[in-house]
């Protein structure tokens, strides 16, 4: 909510609380592995969870904008938050299928997809919304686009015998990873 508000004031508290709220949703995860207390419906929790903050976060962001961007802003807040639903769909649709999405789409081991989204609490800061908005409605469509793609082989090698996939990827769980 404090994104739509569209003054820096607001934004800027917006931008620190999402930076805590990302902090703390990584840290409960982390902590829920390494205390082995991790569960199918805790991950999928906080995926539903992430996925629904994102969405809003892109649209709050183009609903502050409004004033500057007219109907566009809020359109291209819509276009990049149902961009990002979207590919939580599909990374729900992995996770269902055994698939880690860093593994799928070959990311850095430990990168997380929302990491980058810690971007948007520095573009608040910084008064750069406009063009992070502007930048976001553009790229999370054609991520999007790759991600779909990325899926479809993925699925198909998964063959029709989905399993379960409970937890993010321990190092040594990855295909080519030098763990020990």
């Amino acid at each position: 909510m404090a994104f739509g508000v569209g003054n820096y004031f607001w934004s800027a508290w917006g931008g620190a609380i999402f930076f805590i709220s990302a902090i703390l949703d990584r840290a409960d995860g982390e902590l829920a592995r390494v205390a082995d207390r991790a569960t199918p419906g805790g991950h999928w929790y906080d995926l539903a969870c992430d996925m629904i903050v994102n969405v809003l976060v892109f649209l709050g962001i183009g609903v502050g904008l409004r004033e500057q961007m007219g109907w566009w802003g809020p359109v291209m807040g819509g276009v990049a938050g149902l961009s990002v639903g979207v590919t939580f769909l599909i990374v729900f649709r992995l996770h269902a299928l055994g698939t880690h999405p860093s593994t799928a789409f070959k990311l850095p081991i430990y990168f997380d997809l929302d990491d980058s989204l810690f971007l948007v609490s520095f573009c608040a800061w910084l008064k750069i919304l406009l063009p992070l908005l502007v930048a976001s409605a553009i790229a999370a469509p054609l991520f999007l686009i790759i991600v779909l793609r990325r899926s479809r082989q993925v699925a198909s090698q998964a063959g029709s015998n989905p399993v379960p996939c409970t937890t993010s990827p321990r190092r040594e769980q990855i295909p080519g990873s030098n763990a020990v």
